[in-house]
Formats: C-alpha cells, sequence, structure tokens
C-alpha cells in the first residue's frame, strides 16, 4: 500500500486522553512521519452531563471519568498527543482536515452561572441534551427546534513551549487549542506554530454546530471522529494560527481584548495579502476595507478570539 494512503487510527481512552491541559512533557501516544494520515476519534462530557437512557454512551467516557477522578484544570478532554518524526520548534504543522464525522448520537449544551457572555444573567445550571437524526443531518433540541450538522473540533493544538509549563485547554493560545472557529470544517487546513519539536497535536471538543460567538459558553458539544493529514512546512514561519478553505484564507487571534484581537488578525491579514500579492501595505489596508469579514469567534474562553476571512479570488497578483 501507498504511504501516502495509509491511514493510522487513535481512538479516546483512558490512556489516550488529556484532560483539562496541555503539556509539552506530555509522552506522545502515536507517532507518524510528516505527510501522514491519522484518524482521531473523541469524546465529551464529565459525569453529571452525561445523557440518560436511551441514548448511549461509548465505553471510553466513564473509563476517562474513572482515571482522571477530580480534574486539576476545568477544560476539555483532547486525545493525543500524536508527533511527528522530524518537527522542530520554529517550524509550522500543516492539519489538513480531511473527515469529520459523528462518534455518537447525542449532545449537551450547557449554561453555567458567572460564565458566558452574559455571565451575571442566569443564576442557575441548565443542561439540555440533544439527539441527531444522521440521515437528515439534523439536531433536534428538546423544546422542538432543529439545528443543521455542521461538524468541526473546538480543539486543533500543538503542544505550548516546555518553559510555558502545563496550560488549561479553556482559553487559545499561539499554539491554538480552544479555537472554537466554526470555518475549520472537513476540506478546511490550519496551520500551527510549532513550539517544541514532534509538534504533540491532539485534539478534542467536537462541535456538532456552532453560531460565531459560543455566547452560552457551549456549543453542540458532541463526540467526533476525524481524519487529519500532519505535514511539517518548514518553508513557512507563523506567530499565530491561521487557516485555509477551499474559497478564504483566514487569520486569527486570541486576547482577553476584542480590540486587540482585531488589531493581530487584521495586521496578519494585510502580511499575507503583501505576500502572496505584491501589494503594498496601503493597498492592501484598503482591499480589506471592502471586501474583508472580519468575524468574532468566540466571547466566552478568557482569550476572546477574532478571523479575518478573505476570498482568494482576491490573492491573484498586482499587475506592475
Amino acid at each position: 500500500m501507498n504511504k501516502a494512503s495509509e491511514v493510522a487510527r487513535l481512538d479516546a481512552g483512558a490512556d489516550t486522553v488529556h484532560w483539562g491541559y496541555f503539556d509539552a512533557r506530555l509522552s506522545p501516544v502515536l507517532t507518524i512521519d510528516s505527510g501522514e494520515r491519522v484518524t482521531i476519534s473523541t469524546v465529551s462530557g464529565s459525569a453529571d452531563l452525561l445523557p440518560p437512557p436511551p441514548m448511549e454512551v461509548p465505553s471510553a467516557l466513564p473509563a476517562i471519568h474513572a482515571k482522571n477522578g477530580p480534574q486539576r484544570f476545568f477544560g476539555h478532554m483532547c486525545t493525543g498527543p500524536v508527533a511527528v518524526r522530524g518537527a522542530k520548534a520554529g517550524q509550522v504543522l500543516q492539519v489538513d482536515i480531511e473527515k469529520i464525522d459523528p462518534y455518537y448520537d447525542w449532545a449537551y449544551n450547557q449554561i453555567r452561572p458567572l460564565t458566558g457572555a452574559l455571565p451575571a444573567d442566569f443564576a442557575e445550571a441548565r443542561v439540555v441534551h440533544l439527539t441527531l437524526d444522521r440521515q437528515r443531518r439534523m439536531w433536534k433540541l428538546p423544546w422542538g427546534p432543529e439545528v443543521p450538522l455542521r461538524p468541526f473540533f473546538g480543539i486543533m493544538a500543538v503542544a505550548p513551549a516546555l518553559e510555558w509549563g502545563a496550560l488549561p485547554t479553556v482559553p487559545p493560545r499561539r499554539n491554538g487549542g480552544n479555537i472554537d472557529n466554526k470555518e475549520l470544517v472537513e476540506g478546511a487546513t490550519l496551520y500551527l506554530p510549532i513550539f517544541t519539536d514532534g509538534a504533540l497535536f491532539s485534539v478534542g471538543d467536537g462541535h456538532g454546530a456552532q453560531g460565531d460567538g459560543e455566547v452560552c459558553l457551549t456549543a453542540v458539544e458532541t463526540g467526533l471522529v476525524g481524519t487529519f493529514r500532519l505535514t511539517v512546512r518548514d518553508d513557512l514561519t507563523l506567530q499565530w494560527p491561521r487557516a485555509e478553505t477551499p474559497t478564504h484564507v483566514i487569520t486569527m487571534a486570541f486576547d482577553p481584548d476584542l480590540d486587540n484581537c482585531v488589531v493581530t488578525a487584521l495586521r496578519q491579514m494585510i502580511d499575507l495579502v503583501c505576500e502572496r500579492t505584491g501589494m503594498d501595505r496601503y493597498q492592501a489596508y484598503s482591499l480589506l476595507s471592502l471586501v474583508g469579514d472580519l468575524r468574532i469567534t468566540q466571547v466566552v474562553n478568557a482569550n476572546k478570539g477574532v478571523h479575518l476571512m478573505l476570498e482568494k479570488t482576491y490573492l491573484a497578483p498586482v499587475r506592475r
């Protein structure tokens, strides 16, 4: 079999999930070569968030609960890390998202006091469970409305730098993590700056759907199975994650202040436009004011997120 067509498999389980934190000192649970593909399953939900029968809970979830016990950090179950041979700090990991499927047919949405975009407005915790109609690709809320299935991983990350220590998964950072960008669906590509040798890629926080902002704190929280091609790029240098879809390029930034996010995402896109087209910075700035779409990614993860989208049709080299 051609090595490029082989797909390794990594399933969520008590020995393959790290819950609530990223750390460069984590040992990889799988190692692959640059350019190889891997299929990874993910799960979501602490014991108090599991659904009632007849919804089926995969055996991985209670096994993870039993092994981990009380959590050091509130956070997410991440499958990994996956080491990529030859990856070095300072390079970039290209993550091609080839396929995303639901892992199971239920999800939850949670509101907690003192969290979300309106932390003082909701005094009681509430959890609702949604069910998936796979044939119709629709999620159903208990009180009737339906939401189209549009799955993506809220978390895709490489390990932080060793000197950063162990970090909670909730705030997104330069190494990626809890980005919660609903544009990163099947067919998109994410580029992550590498901070430690091996890259140490992890994935989790499966979302069956989400609105920009993720305002109540959570989305359609579920388990997903994704197939990724992981490629080390030594011809790129990035300070922040960047992405592409079949139609758009996307820059992004994370900070407690949305204004700071805007500045960082915009400067990155100006740099990208200048590099790809030969425009000067004034021309690129004008172009983005006319056709760039600046969007709020999420406002609930301590570091808020902004992403700037530009159609690829505007990246043709300029005439001289």
